[in-house]
């Protein structure tokens, strides 16, 4: 199967989209912009803005509440000097301190050029700030930039495994369907437990004891054959058809800040339609959100995407279909705490909320064309940030009300 490597620009994680109006201001004239505004970015076709230079990105929170560790994108082609060539160049300047600001180029479609601009902020309730975009001044990344990885672990039969500051994950790869002492088939979304925000991927892997919490977290979770923690499948005829393990994996872009990568799932049989999909990941920096683009091929069958989480028995479950969100909050065994999932999917899109093998699924309208996204992210109560499940149902309903509520974005030459 060919991985979706089309025009279409990710240029943020998404949730919701809608139309606005960005306006590219240039020597002395303005005009109106027809584009997308997704979370705290934007999806527009390049060469649409004006261009001269200097640049200057003017960015507004249109909240009446805070936003921390904001992800800001700006897409190529949005002035003539923000080029795929020129972007992995460009430095991020504060306007108000002069202070430079972390930046990344991303290639978010895996075709081997970068699209989009992306850079961190934390903005106060209402707030306006102006952003300089230097070319040719980004200075090189210190391995203490980093707060995102991920990669392809063949030594523990092939998981995938990835992190940011807050969380970390794995999903399972072919080996492991034919691995004598413990074979397991399933494209859950397990969860690693972490309360430090240092990067302890290949550490926990290479010492092999990350089932105990030696101090910095621990594999506590069991996420076994269910969805986990936003694993999916195809909901037909009130069954869930998940796939197999993952076949290949390839990572599109590798931080600092974001981190996008791909798992290719083989054809499979959904009640009698074949089936295979690409997994599109991608995850911020200081984000307790995974974002999941799933792009499938059915031979022109709609598809219903059901995506969910594990509902364990001692699990408290929250539901609202409004908001487009779930929530559980499970007692871990042992004297390790309680762990939050949560779920959250674009409420139009969003046909039902129902039950099924030992999870909690959002089945999405069926469709034959559009890629399905849903967001699956977790906090542990001993992670030091979430303590209990009202601060859990706090941050996701503060999640959702920041996707619906984008950033505001304006990028101005002179």
């Amino acid at each position: 199967m060919t991985a979706p490597f089309g025009p279409a620009r990710l240029v943020n994680l998404q949730l919701f989209s809608r139309p606005v109006a960005l306006r590219a201001v240039g020597k002395g004239k303005a005009r109106a912009v027809s584009c997308l505004v997704v979370a705290a970015g934007l999806m527009l076709p390049p060469g649409s803005l004006l261009a001269s230079a200097p640049i200057r990105v003017v960015v507004t929170n249109p909240l009446a509440v805070p936003r921390p560790n904001e992800t800001v994108a700006v897409p190529s082609g949005a002035a003539t000097a923000l080029s795929t060539t020129s972007l992995p160049t460009l430095a991020v300047v504060d306007a108000s301190t002069g202070k430079p600001i972390l930046s990344q180029a991303v290639d978010s479609d895996g075709d081997g050029k970068p699209d989009t601009l992306v850079f961190q902020s934390s903005f106060g309730p209402g707030e306006t700030k102006i952003f300089l975009l230097e070319p040719g001044k980004r200075a090189p990344y210190r391995k203490e930039d980093f707060r995102v990885y991920g990669r392809f672990v063949r030594e523990r039969f092939d998981d995938f495994a990835w992190e940011n500051d807050l969380v970390a994950h794995r999903m399972y790869g072919t080996a492991l369907e034919t691995w004598q002492q413990e074979p397991l088939t399933s494209s859950t979304v397990d969860v690693w437990c972490k309360k430090t925000s240092r990067l302890v991927i290949n550490d926990w892997y290479m010492v092999d004891d990350y089932h105990r919490d030696n101090g910095e977290g621990a594999d506590l979770y069991s996420a076994g054959k269910s969805r986990g923690n936003g694993g999916s499948g195809i909901w037909k005829d009130g069954r869930l058809f998940p796939s197999k393990n993952f076949r290949l994996s390839r990572v599109l872009a590798a931080g600092p800040i974001r981190l996008v990568f791909e798992l290719i799932y083989e054809a499979w049989d959904a009640a009698g339609t074949r089936v295979s999909e690409v997994k599109r990941v991608t995850l911020d920096a200081g984000s307790r959100f995974n974002r999941f683009e799933s792009f499938y091929e059915s031979g022109g069958v709609p598809l219903a995407h059901a995506a969910g989480l594990k509902k364990a028995a001692v699990a408290s479950v929250k539901t609202d279909r409004p908001s487009g969100t779930i929530r559980t909050w499970e007692a871990l065994k042992g004297d390790n705490g309680n762990l939050g999932l949560a779920l959250v999917v674009d409420p139009s899109s969003l046909s039902e909320i129902v039950e099924a093998d030992g999870n909690v699924l959002a089945i999405g309208n069926p469709s034959a064309t559009r890629p399905a996204v849903h967001w699956a992210g977790s906090a542990w109560d001993k992670g030091g940030e979430i303590r209990t499940v009202e601060d859990w149902d706090r941050a996701i309903a503060d999640f959702a009300r920041r996707v619906r509520s984008p950033l505001k974005i304006e990028v101005i030459t002179e």
